[in-house]
């Protein structure tokens, strides 16, 4: 799936078992999760279906203007062969409309154009008509041999923002846009380092109603047990994160580096992020759900928005609990627009649909 990442994915389904990270996890459930229907587990209140099928390592979801689904697909390791594909409604067979990528991790709508981050660039795609777009046209190139280009996100001003991981477990990288969550104008100029010192930011997500923005960050994993959990932070402009000397281990080389907003398994491969407010219902409230790959899971952290600031709490003392169960290796996770969680199962290529008992009977289409 990740070329830059082989060795995290590789370490992390060694190392995860009887793992604590010095960090710690939290991956108990604030109540018993019970069966919420698709094969799946998660809180009462709650009903999965299946959405698509037959999507082999989906990477990447977004929703246009016209809801339809789009979904991309990334192998393990980089043939060429990769796709992003089109479902137009609940239960259709995917259609393939973008051939021959390579490594999509990252899929946004601006108005009529997608914007895909593949390997070491991000491209438009624009002009649709019936299973093929008219145009394409290259909005960002990094150098080469740079690190894997990863989730996408816009911001409120229009800027599109993602991560680069480093393209190594604990080098010192040589370029300004590896290791670093970095912006650029939807016409490709104003590339910007929004933060930098990240060894892989993943997933991206703006918390509604701030400007808050979510990441996921994968750790090192050549460290074994002394390996940290992955986190969910947020991250801020200007913001320098420590790669690779610190690696939440504290002490010194610490020294200024911001905190995570939430820490949750070691070696996970933690990667999309969505946040849902109220959505789901009371008891799931303001959450944000993050994708583990190596876990089969789909973790909660409970958050608490406060005068457009953002910050994780639980009534029970804990942000972080397990949120879904059954999949075998979840990477995007997106709200659609009418408030259902959409989770990508990279392992068996189903897309599944989670929402509150009393939507579930209104899945469009």
């Amino acid at each position: 799936m990740r070329p830059s990442l082989t060795l995290t994915l590789a370490l992390a389904a060694a190392l995860l078992v009887g793992c604590t990270g010095s960090g710690g996890t939290a991956t108990t459930s604030p109540a018993p999760l019970g069966d919420i229907g698709a094969g799946l587990q998660g809180p009462s209140g709650l009903a999965a279906s299946v959405y698509a099928t037959g999507l082999a390592n989906v990477s990447a979801l977004a929703v246009d203007a016209d809801g339809r689904l789009w979904a991309a697909t990334a192998s393990y390791s980089d043939t060429g062969a990769d796709a992003v594909y089109r479902i137009g409604s609940p239960g259709a067979a995917p259609t393939q409309v973008i051939s021959g990528i390579h490594m999509p991790l990252g899929l946004a709508w601006v108005g009529d154009t997608l914007y895909v981050s593949s390997a070491g660039r991000i491209e438009a795609y624009s002009g649709l008509g019936g299973a093929a777009f008219a145009t394409v046209r290259t909005v960002v190139t990094l150098p080469a041999g740079a690190g894997e280009v990863n989730g996408l996100a816009v911001a409120a001003d229009g800027r599109l923002v993602f991560g680069v991981s480093a393209p190594c477990n604990a080098c010192t990288t040589t370029s300004t846009t590896d290791a670093a969550v970095l912006s650029v104008l939807p016409d490709g100029t104003g590339l910007q380092v929004v933060a930098s010192g990240i060894r892989a930011p993943v997933g991206l997500a703006y918390v509604p109603g701030t400007t808050d923005l979510l990441v996921t960050m994968n750790q090192r994993d050549d460290l074994g047990e002394a390996t940290p959990g992955d986190w969910l932070s947020i991250v801020r402009p200007g913001q320098k994160w420590g790669f690779p000397d610190c690696y939440g281990q504290g002490g010194t080389v610490c020294s200024g580096v911001p905190a995570p907003l939430a820490v949750l398994d070691p070696h996970a491969a933690v990667s999309g992020v969505a946040v849902v407010a109220g959505s789901l219902g009371p008891t799931i409230g303001t959450s944000a759900l993050v994708a583990e790959w190596t876990t089969g899971k789909v973790m909660r952290v409970a958050l608490t928005v406060r005068d457009g600031a953002t910050t994780a709490a639980s009534a029970s003392g804990s942000a972080v609990s397990t949120f879904l169960s059954g999949l075998k290796q979840p990477v995007p996770v997106i709200t659609a627009p009418d408030g259902a969680l959409l989770v990508g199962d990279w392992g068996t290529g189903t897309v599944y649909r989670v929402a509150a008992v009393s939507a579930a009977s209104a899945m469009p289409g």
